[in-house]
């Protein structure tokens, strides 16, 4: 959404303005009020919300669990697409070079397709972000908690 520049009154005119419009009187008694002059700024758009939240690892589904272990002991994958890179093209993680990400899938008990869920990593030491909703949105894992 486009928000357009904010239209301002300079000086002492915006009160004169104002007054005259309300009352219906002149702006001054004794001579015109000489024209406002028009001052165009601009308004910074409302910042987007934020794209990747964080999820304590301790409230990750027990499948997440599995697919982190298999992760960290690089393998054997359920799925041949496990291990491939993630193209980001939703943009929603934060941008990086291609072959930055890596994502794996996190089982869904009674789909009968590897489903919605993945794990994707960063390069970065323990950069994990699961998606429950195929890429819709992210969570950084907190593995502290």
């Amino acid at each position: 959404m486009r928000i357009p520049p904010r239209f301002t009154l300079a000086g002492g005119a915006a009160a004169a303005l104002v007054s005259s419009l309300l009352l219906g009187a002149p702006a001054t008694a004794a001579a015109p009020a000489p024209a406002p002059a028009l001052v165009v700024t601009s308004v910074a758009a409302p910042a987007a919300p934020a794209a990747v939240g964080e999820i304590c690892a301790s409230a990750l589904p027990a499948q997440a669990h599995t697919t982190l272990r298999l992760i960290a002991e690089g393998g054997p994958f359920p799925y041949s697409q496990d291990g491939s890179v993630f193209q980001n093209r939703e943009g929603v993680l934060p941008s990086r070079t291609t072959g930055y990400y890596h994502e794996y899938t996190v089982e869904t008990p009674g789909s009968p397709t590897r489903g919605a869920r993945r794990i994707v990593t960063g390069d970065a030491t323990r950069e994990d972000y699961y998606t429950a909703d195929h890429y819709a949105s992210f969570d950084l894992v907190d593995h502290a908690c």
